[in-house]
């Protein structure tokens, strides 16, 4: 199969995974591990996240009840802490490797489920050329923000929504994406999904689908 186009989501693939973040958070205010994670997966849709991440409450929304969810779970967390840690490193290789696909002539994509506000992986782009992040936004074709489109993933919708951009069907795309559910529907929509778990895995795994070495 000759691909066309490769997709990529942000925090996670470009940057080092926010999930990395919130362990620390977690660790430094002596709560269980993973507790962020668990908070969010909890009434996936309509949770403070989801509610967020679609720009459906701002950001004293946000704080005010993702510590509700916190609370409800008997634990003390503030959804402001957890914003002030969203922002991920960015991984060199991974930035290295959209130079390489668009000199090999592949078309690229993002895919993002973000927040409205702040600054950082997991934010609303800033629109400033000078910051890093617009810098490796400025490299993909077409960027899909959960917070500006209204939907996030895993909603088939928002992969569509890329694809309708692209002009290519699902089949003609790679599909890259730190989290399984989020892979999960770009697979059945025909994309190749690749699910990573570390930048050095997710450019094999890549260059072994497009026969590029990395």
């Amino acid at each position: 199969m000759a691909f066309a186009a490769v997709i990529f989501d942000f925090g996670g693939v470009i940057t080092s995974s926010p999930f990395e973040a919130f362990n620390r958070l977690e660790a430094a205010r002596g709560l269980p591990q993973n507790l962020v994670r668990k908070i969010n997966t909890l009434n996936p849709d309509t949770n403070a996240w989801a509610l967020f991440e679609r720009a459906e409450i701002d950001a004293a929304d946000f704080d005010r009840l993702f510590a509700e969810e916190a609370r409800a779970l008997g634990h003390e967390l503030d959804g402001a802490s957890v914003l002030a840690v969203l922002a991920g490193a960015v991984r060199p290789a991974m930035v290295a490797a959209l130079d390489r696909l668009q000199a090999e002539g592949y078309r690229l994509g993002c895919i993002t489920n973000n927040v409205p506000t702040g600054h950082g992986a997991g934010m609303a782009r800033s629109g400033d050329a000078r910051d890093e992040m617009e810098q490796i936004f400025a490299r993909f074709e077409h960027v899909i923000e959960s917070s500006k489109a209204g939907v996030r993933k895993p909603d088939p919708r928002i992969y569509q929504m890329m694809c309708e951009k692209l002009g290519l069907a699902p089949d003609a795309c790679v599909y890259l994406d730190d989290l399984g559910i989020n892979c999960k529907p770009a697979a059945t929509l025909g994309m190749r999904a690749i699910k990573v778990t570390s930048g050095e895995q997710a450019l094999a795994d890549l260059g072994q689908v497009l026969n590029i070495e990395f």
